[in-house]
């Protein structure tokens, strides 16, 4: 049965920076991937019914994984929804994210749910994934660099 992870995580900036870097292509290649992985987005349309489709590529070996989905709400600085489907057969499902953007007195409290997880793959591997991710999207959107 598919699984799902919840993650939390408090941000010090605002809401709309933390929004921006889920609905950017270039802000999400560079946080999204984990840790020992690149991103490449080939196709992205960051509006509500708009597409996307990406891949990871594990640096150590040059193996690669794509995916893709759509946006399916998009609330400016509160909330995302998207689906999230593997190009691998052996990987089947759709997979549901949820993202809240909650305005708190340091920054911005973020929530999100994945799920639908494909059974082969582990929740605490999507667990590590999403930590790495969070990190790098903390160095992203925390400093405050006004030139």
């Amino acid at each position: 049965m598919p699984s799902t992870v919840r993650l939390h995580r408090v941000l010090t900036t605002n809401p709309q920076k933390v929004y921006r870097a889920f609905i950017e292509a270039d802000a999400l290649a560079k946080w999204l991937p984990p840790n020992g992985f690149t991103c490449t987005v080939h196709h992205f349309e960051g509006k509500v019914g708009g597409t996307f489709k990406m891949s990871f590529r594990n640096f150590t070996t040059g193996n690669s994984h794509s995916f893709g989905g759509e946006y399916v709400e998009l609330v400016p600085g509160e909330r995302l929804r998207y689906t999230d489907r593997f190009d691998d057969p052996n990987l089947p499902g759709e997979i549901e994210v949820t993202v809240t953007l909650t305005k708190v007195s340091v920054g911005t409290e973020v929530n999100i749910t994945q799920a639908g997880i494909p059974d082969v793959i582990p929740a605490e591997a999507c667990y590590l994934g999403w930590q790495e991710s969070l990190r790098n999207l903390a160095k992203l959107v925390e400093p405050e660099i006004n030139q």
